[in-house]
C-alpha cells in the first residue's frame, strides 16, 4: 500500500532532505554568478583560479576581489536576516513579524548613515575601524527600535502582537524620515554611496565587509540555535510559561538583543534588504515544521537563497546596468506579505 506523503517525510527527518536539496539550489546559483557576467569564465577557469594554477591577473581581479566577495556576503547576509526573521516570529508569536516590517533595519540604516554623516571627514570609512564601529552603532539604532516599539505596543503591561505591526510599520516611517534628513545632509558623494547602501545593494563587497561581519555571525547563530527549545516554550501562552518557571521578560530580551545584532550585523555590510526575515521562515516551516532547532537552520538556508538569487537577479537581467539585491526581493516580498496578511484574517 501506498503510504501518504506526510508518513513516507515525518518533519522530524524532512530536513535530512530538505537542507540537501538547499544547498544544492544554492550551490547552483553560485555556479551561475561566478561564471556569468560581463566577463564569462568556464568552471575550469575558476577552478584554476582557485587553486591558483596558471592564473591570470585578469582571472585573479574577477573572481577574488568582484565575484567571490560579493557572493560570499549575499550568503552570509540572507543565513542572518533568515535567522533572525525567525527569532523575531517566535518571540513576538506573531508570524507577520520581520525586522523590516518592525522598524529594526531602519533602525539600525538610521545609526549607520549618522556614523557616515559624523565620521566621514575623520574617518576612513573603508578602514577597518569603520568596518567594526558599523556593526555597532547599527546594534544601537536598531535596540532603540525595538525599546519604542515594545513600549509603544504594550498592553496591560504585555505585548500585543495584533499592535505590534501596526506599531512597527509607524516606528518605520518615523526612522525612514530621520535616515532622509541625514542623508540630505551629506556632500554629494557621501550621499550617493548612502543611496545605494540603502537600496540594498551588494556590488561594492570586499573582503573587510565579510570580516566584519562573521565573527558576529558565528557567535550569535550557535546561541540562537541553543536558545531553540526557549523559542518553543515562547510559543505557549504567557501563563502557561510562567507555570513552567521560565522568566519570559529576561529571555525575551535576549533573544530579541541577538536577533537585532545579528541584523545590524548584516545591514551594516549591505545595507537595507528588507522581507528576508519575513519570507524565510514561513518557508522554512513549511518544510520542517515549527520546531526551532530545526526552523532556524533551515530558515538561515533560505534566506541564503533568496538574497543569492536576488543578486544574481538584479545583476544580470538589467546587464549591463545592476538593480540592488534589495529592490530584487522587496518585488518578491511585497505581494507574498499581502498574501500573508489576507491569509491571517481568514
Amino acid at each position: 500500500m501506498k503510504l501518504p506523503e506526510a508518513e513516507m517525510f515525518p518533519v522530524h527527518r524532512r530536513i535530512w532532505l530538505v537542507v540537501p536539496l538547499l544547498l544544492l539550489v544554492t550551490l547552483a546559483v553560485v555556479y551561475i554568478s561566478v561564471t556569468n557576467g560581463t566577463f564569462d569564465m568556464t568552471v575550469g577557469d575558476v577552478i584554476r583560479t582557485l587553486l591558483r594554477i596558471d592564473v591570470t591577473r585578469e582571472y585573479d581581479l574577477v573572481v577574488f576581489d568582484f565575484r567571490l566577495p560579493r557572493i560570499v556576503l549575499a550568503m552570509l547576509t540572507g543565513f542572518g536576516l533568515g535567522i533572525a526573521g525567525a527569532v523575531i516570529q517566535g518571540v513576538t508569536r506573531n508570524g507577520l513579524a520581520d525586522p523590516g516590517m518592525l522598524g529594526i533595519n531602519a533602525g539600525a540604516s538610521m545609526a549607520v548613515v549618522l556614523f557616515m554623516l559624523v565620521f566621514s571627514q575623520t574617518l576612513d570609512l573603508t578602514g577597518w575601524f569603520a568596518y567594526i564601529a558599523m556593526p555597532l552603532f547599527g546594534l544601537a539604532g536598531g535596540m532603540l527600535a525595538v525599546a519604542i516599539i515594545f513600549w509603544l505596543a504594550r498592553s496591560n503591561g504585555r505585548l500585543d502582537p495584533q499592535q505590534l505591526i501596526l506599531v512597527g510599520i509607524a516606528v518605520s516611517a518615523g526612522f525612514a524620515a530621520v535616515t532622509l534628513y541625514l542623508s540630505l545632509k551629506m556632500n554629494p558623494n557621501d550621499f550617493e554611496a548612502a543611496a545605494v547602501w540603502l537600496a540594498g545593494s551588494l556590488h561594492s563587497a570586499n573582503w573587510r565587509y565579510i570580516g566584519a561581519m562573521l565573527p558576529w555571525l558565528l557567535l550569535i547563530a550557535p546561541y540562537l540555535w541553543w536558545k531553540g527549545k526557549v523559542l518553543d516554550v515562547l510559543q505557549l501562552h504567557d501563563e502557561t510559561t510562567l507555570s513552567l518557571g521560565l522568566d519570559l521578560g529576561r529571555q525575551r530580551r535576549k533573544l530579541m538583543l541577538a536577533a537585532v545584532g545579528l541584523v545590524a550585523a548584516c545591514i551594516s555590510v549591505s545595507g537595507g534588504i528588507g522581507f528576508v526575515g519575513l519570507i524565510a521562515p514561513h518557508i522554512a516551516r513549511r518544510l520542517v515544521g515549527l520546531h526551532h532547532r530545526r526552523l532556524l537552520p533551515v530558515s538561515g538556508l533560505v534566506g541564503m537563497l533568496m538574497v543569492s538569487l536576488g543578486d544574481l537577479i538584479g545583476k544580470t537581467i538589467f546587464a549591463p546596468a545592476q538593480l540592488a539585491a534589495g529592490i530584487v526581493i522587496s518585488l518578491i516580498g511585497v505581494p507574498y506579505f499581502i498574501y500573508l496578511l489576507f491569509r491571517s484574517r481568514m
